[in-house]
């Protein structure tokens, strides 16, 4: 709410066409297919088990127990079988991530703008998962084993895929232990989903609901197209043209460019937020890769942070507070937003359609157009392009002397 407005409510059918395959299908995820497949195994798991969590709140709720077996009979028991499965997908896929993460030491899971606490961020949420899928799968096996012994309230379920195996583990109980054990594995499991609920808003995870919004509001433009400035433009045109037709503008910007994150757009905002920390930007950056001081990623990440420092001062000191900080100079260096070459890798990259690209050309604009800060290079081109237009210095009249000489 603290961004500039910016339209991206048109084609509404093309935008649910495209969030359906890239958010809720992850298209660009599979450019990755080892990390996409290990992704899915938890995204759909994510999904389905909520099947079974309605069960677990309305058996909360009721005080009944597995309360859709006796309705659904042998139907019942595959929807469970399938979450099993998905749950020992899941486990194993954590696993995986852990290990990339912490053992592997993957250079994009591991760079600096994830030391401290998005390192911990992204590891504590697999762990958390780890805790919840390991307790429906307690849960389930616990069940099962009573089942057997014919305990009151443990209706049949069938054989269950996974419970009727890890059952085993439990031999040689007596009921109350594995009442106990069951019970306690169905309180950390709603009590965990309950947690990790009220924790996603305060974590990277926030993506889990804005991908989808994220998606739809996507800049509808051409690989490489950059927006320009109207009011530039007019100025532009008169003057290498004094006669040039231009359009008026109606409401002219107060300034060029963004030097905060109230100077950039909501979808900028949103676009922040949305950020998975992923890396993949980053990992495809070419001024990254050449060691530059450049990360998308971190420009996301800074984004947000200062985001969320705006609106702690306004939530605390009031509207007008001036904390005499900005994004561009106390978050983001010029030298990170320089290094930039706008090859729209990042953009191209990303799987939640985010566009760190928009964002540097806005601090970009603003350094050069409020601050006059460019390099020296980057001035006599400017110079060139206003003179000859073109970057080089040689005479416009002299543009065709090749032709002359080639013949």
């Amino acid at each position: 709410m603290l961004g500039r407005a910016e339209h991206l409510s048109d084609q509404p059918g093309r935008r649910w066409k495209h969030m359906a395959l890239f958010a809720l299908g992850q298209k660009k995820m599979f450019k990755k297919p080892i990390p996409a497949v290990l992704h899915l195994f938890i995204y759909v798991s994510f999904v389905i088990v909520n099947v079974e969590m309605l069960e677990i709140v309305i058996d909360g709720v009721t005080g009944q127990h597995r309360f859709f077996a006796p309705y659904l009979g042998g139907f019942y028991t595959f929807i469970i079988s399938v979450i099993e499965l998905l749950a020992v997908l899941a486990l194993l896929a954590t696993f995986a991530f852990l290990w990339r993460r912490n053992v592997m030491k993957l250079k994009r899971l591991n760079q600096p703008e994830l030391k401290g606490w998005p390192f911990k961020d992204a590891n504590f949420i697999l762990i958390m998962e780890i805790i919840l899928v390991c307790a429906i799968l307690t849960m389930n096996a616990t069940d099962f084993r009573l089942q057997q012994l014919g305990a009151p309230h443990y209706p049949e379920t069938g054989n269950l895929l996974i419970a009727q195996y890890t059952s085993n583990l439990f031999l040689g109980m007596s009921a109350d232990t594995l009442i106990i054990i069951e019970r306690t594995a169905w309180w950390l499991h709603i009590i965990g989903i309950l947690f990790f609920l009220n924790y996603i808003p305060y974590s990277k995870h926030l993506h889990i609901i804005l991908a989808f919004p994220n998606s739809y509001y996507v800049r509808f433009i051409e690989n490489g197209k950059m927006d320009n400035m109207p009011v530039i433009m007019n100025e532009v045109k008169t003057m290498l043209d004094p006669a040039a037709v231009v359009e008026p503008i109606t409401n002219p910007p107060k300034s060029f460019g963004a030097k905060d994150v109230t100077d950039l757009t909501w979808k900028h905002l949103m676009d922040a937020y949305s950020c998975t920390e992923c890396g993949r930007c980053t990992a495809a950056c070419p001024a990254n890769i050449t060691g530059k001081l450049l990360s998308p990623r971190k420009i996301m990440m800074d984004t947000r942070d200062r985001l969320e420092e705006v609106a702690l001062n306004i939530k605390t000191k009031g509207a007008d507070f001036n904390d005499n900080k900005s994004l561009l100079g106390d978050y983001i260096s010029v030298e990170e937003i320089r290094a930039c070459t706008t090859c729209n890798a990042c953009v191209e990259e990303c799987p939640v359609d985010i566009n760190p690209l928009s964002i540097i050309l806005e601090l970009r604009r603003y350094a050069i157009m409020e601050q006059s800060d460019a390099p020296q290079e980057w001035n006599v081109m400017f110079n060139n392009m206003e003179n000859n237009q073109a970057p080089w210095q040689f005479n416009p009249a002299d543009r065709m002397k090749w032709v002359d000489e080639m013949n």
